[in-house]
């Protein structure tokens, strides 16, 4: 199973009140770092088997957005084990659940992302890999043998990869 980790985009500063912090949106930034994850995960002709995301409100925009700029808004689902105080029991108990799946995307917060993130790989909850808002992972998980982690990239990397690609750094030839 290939499973992305997406830790949902900028949303300004939490809200002291958690009913309020649970609604809280993303900033226009967390909107663009969005549409560019999207862009790059396109990019890289990504088919999904489900997007999961978390039911606040911040980590179902990054979660649609991506969708949207993939081409798979039918994908997203809202799971509860992907809540910011989530347990590492309930995110083994989500992955059971999908484990049929070849591909999903995983939308959520820290700390749990984070922690999720690397005790799949490491079997540590020791945070080995940092994990911020925006940044994208993949991981490669089969069976019961140890996770990989194939890739992860900070918000700041995928925005300069996406950059890259959208301008061509070879020079244009006339061919006639």
């Amino acid at each position: 199973m290939e499973i992305y980790f997406l830790r949902h985009a900028n949303a300004g500063e939490a809200k002291l009140n958690p009913e309020k912090d649970e609604q809280r949106t993303l900033d226009q930034r967390g909107i663009e770092q969005s549409h560019i994850v999207g862009r790059s995960l396109a990019a890289l002709k990504l088919k999904l088997d489900a997007i999961l995301s978390s039911p606040l409100v911040r980590a179902r925009q990054t979660a649609s957005i991506v969708a949207g700029e993939i081409g798979q808004e039918d994908k997203v689902v809202t799971e509860e084990a992907l809540r910011p105080e989530a347990n590492y029991e309930q995110f083994l108990q989500l992955l059971a659940r999908y484990r049929g799946k070849g591909t999903i995307l995983i939308v959520g917060h820290n700390p749990s992302q984070t922690e999720f993130l690397n005790r799949l790989v490491t079997g540590d909850s020791a945070e080995a890999i940092e994990f911020k808002k925006g940044a994208i992972a993949r991981v490669d998980k089969d069976g019961g043998k140890p996770a990989v982690l194939k890739w992860c990239m900070p918000p700041k990397v995928v925005r300069a990869i996406q950059q890259a690609a959208a301008s061509s750094s070879r020079p244009k030839t006339v061919s006639k």
